[in-house]
């Protein structure tokens, strides 16, 4: 069968292509050993089976493993939305740790709440294996057309 060259109208499509080709879409998803599990417009969610690596100084997973699963489901959920040539920035990020964790695996389920021309907002819940909220955040993104998306 031959590939199209036809190039992807939106993010959604290069995820999606990138996915179903198992190519690396974040550095930091490799470095860290998270995965992308689910993806639709206006939604991402992200899995990580928590390791003893992920731990801070007391031995539970450090806040900042927490900040970047949310902040990748969140990034990724408003990315769902815009064009391909299109790119975004965050402009803000806010976290609540709700509850430690040792070990298991997380769920992060990142949202857009609303996503208008230029500034979005987003948020994810991050859930234990007993379903249990781990962590809330929120995050405002601002969509970048242009000049301003060249070379980002």
């Amino acid at each position: 069968m031959k590939k199209s060259s036809r190039k992807p109208a939106t993010k959604l499509d290069q995820i999606r292509a990138r996915l179903r080709e198992s190519a690396p879409l974040l550095p930091i998803a490799e470095h860290l050993g998270f995965h992308i599990t689910a993806v639709k417009p206006g939604r991402v969610t992200i899995e990580l089976d928590v390791r003893p690596h992920h731990a801070n100084a007391i031995g539970t997973l450090h806040g900042g493993v927490l900040c970047d699963i949310a902040d990748a489901a969140m990034a990724l959920s408003h990315a769902t939305n815009i064009a391909a040539d299109e790119t975004f920035t965050t402009l803000e990020l806010k976290i609540n740790f709700l509850k430690p964790v040792w070990k298991g695996k997380l769920r992060a389920e990142g949202k857009v709440i609303k996503q208008g021309r230029t500034i979005g907002l987003t948020e994810c819940d991050v859930f234990d294996e007993q379903k249990s909220l781990v962590a809330h955040a929120t995050s405002t993104c601002m969509t970048l057309r242009g000049e301003e998306a060249k070379g980002r």
